[in-house]
């Protein structure tokens, strides 16, 4: 259940930089620092989600071991990935919440 919950996470994740780059054009802020650095973040995130987290999630389900014979299940071998992926995406609501640099709060 949490692997379906986690793929359909990251399909509907993808709307999330799209409105971004559509609300940093309206506000034209696009070159400004913190969104630029937010715009990475929100990349790095989904690589981790959808090279790391998302492949040994389904490795899990069909039996544990991930393609070297190692046990998944371990917390070195996967759930550091999830982790970091959270991380990311704090660093990004922080970001977008406190917009260092920004000219937008006079």
């Amino acid at each position: 259940m949490l692997y379906r919950i986690c793929r359909v996470y990251a399909l509907v994740g993808v709307a999330v930089p799209v409105f971004g780059f559509a609300a940093a054009g309206v506000m034209k802020v696009t070159g400004q620092t913190w969104v630029i650095v937010s715009i990475v973040l929100t990349v790095l995130a989904a690589v981790v989600l959808g090279a790391l987290v998302l492949p040994r999630q389904a490795e899990l389900i069909e039996g544990g071991r991930d393609g070297a014979g190692a046990s998944v299940r371990t917390p070195s071998s996967w759930r550091c990935f999830v982790g970091i992926f959270n991380l990311l995406w704090v660093a990004v609501t922080v970001i977008m919440i406190v917009r260092p640099g920004s000219t937008l709060g006079h």
